[in-house]
């Protein structure tokens, strides 16, 4: 079963509250996404430590339910 866009902002929202979110199904099957996600939460981060903490937010789902994300991620400038 795949996970639904929405239901993948929810997650990070959750996490990390202040984000702005934008998740792209790349493949069209619910699979394969990209996001970008901005939080004041990654400042001073490194961009591994950032990804971290969006799968973190995830919940374990990926590599079950969601099989990919491409991640951008970033503190607000």
């Amino acid at each position: 079963m795949a996970m639904e866009a929405h239901e993948i902002e929810r997650l990070i929202k959750l996490a990390l509250p202040d984000a702005t979110i934008e998740i792209r199904d790349l493949a069209g099957d619910g699979d394969h996404y990209a996001a970008t996600v901005v939080s004041s939460a990654f400042t001073g981060k490194t961009r591994v430590a950032q990804h971290k903490m969006v799968y973190d937010a995830l919940g374990g789902q990926m590599g079950g339910v969601l099989h990919a994300l491409a991640l951008q991620t970033s503190a607000p400038k």
